[in-house]
C-alpha cells in the first residue's frame, strides 16, 4: 500500500481535492473488501492506557477524514491504533458552498472550510454499529450551523446522548473555524456551561448504560496564554477526561503568497507543526499528567510525532500528514516513536 500510494498520489493530486478525497476513500474501501490491504502497523505490541482505555498504539486518525463513519474498517486496516470519526451534528447538513477544500503542496498544507458537512448523527451511529473494527473509535460531535448559539449546548447534549453507547470516547468540537461563532464556546463562561452540562449528562449516561465513555475537548491553536489558562482551569474544574490539541489555525504563516494561501478556512499541515507543538507544551505545563493530551496538527513525520510526545502528549493523531505522506507515516510513527 505505501508504494502504491506513492504511485497514485500525483494522479490523485490532479483532481479537485474534495473529489479526490471521495475517490481515495472509495478506492481504500474496495481494496479492503478485496483483501488488497492489510494492517501496515503492528498495533497491540505496546498498548497504552489512557483515559481508562487500552490504545493498541499511540497513533490515531484525526476527525474530519471520515465524517460519517462510512470507512472505519478500511481505515483501521492502515494500522491506526484508534480512529476518530465525525464531526457529526444532530441533523444532516450540507456544509459550506464549494469549493471548500484546497491543497497547498508547496507547503504540505491544506485549507478547508467544509463547515461540518455530514449525514447526521443517526447515520453515523448506524455505520459505527455496522463496523467490524473492535478497536478504539472516538466520535467527534458538533452543533448544527443554524442552531442559535444560546441553544448550542442542546445540540452537544443530544449528540452525546446519541453516540454514547457506541463510542470509545466522545470529542467535543468547539474549535472549528468554519461554523460561525463556534469558537466563542471556548470563552470562560460559555465553556463552563457547556462542559458542566455534558459532564452531568455523562454521569447519567454512565448509570444508564453501565459504561464509562471519556469526554474529550478539542481546542484551537489560536489563543493566547490567558485563553489557554482558562481552558486548562475549566477542564480541571469539570474533570474532563482528555484534550485534543489542536484543531486547524486561522493563521496564514507559512503559506503567504502561495496559490490558495489566502483562502478562508482552517489551515492544517506542516505550517501548523510548531504552533501546535507549543500549545501541547504550554497545556502540559498547566495540566501536568492530570488530564491526558492527544496531539494533532502538523504531524508529517515520526520526528514531528515524537516532538509532540516530548512536549507532553500521550497520543497523536494525523490527517494532513496522511494525505501528503501516505499510510507509511502510520508505520513510521508506530515503529519509531515512544511515549515519555
Amino acid at each position: 500500500m505505501p508504494g502504491l500510494y506513492s504511485l497514485l498520489r500525483p494522479l490523485v493530486f490532479r483532481l479537485d481535492p474534495e473529489n479526490a478525497h471521495k475517490l481515495t476513500l472509495s478506492t481504500l474501501e474496495l481494496a479492503h473488501k478485496t483483501g488488497l490491504i492489510r494492517a501496515s502497523g503492528r498495533p497491540g505490541e505496546h498498548p497504552l492506557e489512557v483515559m481508562g482505555l487500552s490504545f493498541p498504539s499511540l497513533v490515531g486518525l484525526a476527525a474530519g477524514l471520515d465524517k460519517n463513519g462510512d470507512h472505519i474498517d478500511a481505515l483501521a486496516a492502515l494500522g491506526f491504533g484508534f480512529i476518530e470519526v465525525g464531526t457529526v451534528t444532530p441533523r444532516p447538513q450540507p456544509g459550506n458552498p464549494k469549493p471548500r477544500l484546497f491543497r497547498i503542496p508547496q507547503a504540505e498544507a491544506i485549507i478547508n472550510r467544509m463547515g461540518f458537512n455530514n449525514l447526521g448523527v443517526d447515520h453515523l451511529v448506524a455505520q459505527v454499529k455496522r463496523a467490524r473494527f473492535q478497536g478504539i473509535v472516538g466520535i467527534n460531535i458538533g452543533k448544527n450551523f443554524d442552531t442559535p448559539m444560546d441553544k448550542a449546548v442542546d445540540d452537544y447534549v443530544l449528540g452525546l446522548q446519541k453516540v454514547y453507547p457506541y463510542a470509545s470516547y466522545v470529542t467535543v468540537n468547539i474549535s472549528s473555524p468554519n461554523t460561525a461563532n463556534l469558537r466563542d464556546l471556548q470563552k470562560k463562561d460559555q465553556l463552563g456551561g457547556l462542559l458542566g452540562a455534558l459532564k452531568e449528562q455523562q454521569h447519567a449516561l454512565r448509570q444508564q448504560h453501565d459504561k464509562q465513555v471519556p469526554l474529550v475537548l478539542k481546542i484551537a491553536p489560536d489563543m493566547d496564554e490567558a485563553g489557554l489558562g482558562v481552558i486548562a482551569d475549566t477542564l480541571l474544574r469539570h474533570e474532563i477526561d482528555g484534550v485534543i490539541a489542536t484543531n486547524t489555525t486561522l493563521s496564514r504563516e507559512g503559506v503567504q503568497g502561495l496559490p490558495h494561501g489566502d483562502e478562508q478556512g482552517g489551515l492544517s499541515g506542516a505550517p501548523l507543526t510548531d504552533r501546535s507543538t507549543q500549545v501541547v507544551k504550554d497545556l502540559y505545563h498547566l495540566l501536568g499528567d492530570r488530564i491526558p493530551i492527544i496531539a494533532a496538527g502538523g504531524i508529517l513525520s515520526a520526528e514531528d510525532a515524537q516532538a509532540k510526545l516530548d512536549a507532553g502528549a500521550k497520543l497523536v493523531q494525523i490527517y494532513s500528514g496522511l494525505i501528503y505522506r501516505g499510510p507509511q507515516l502510520v508505520r513510521d510513527i508506530i515503529e519509531s516513536c515512544h511515549p515519555r
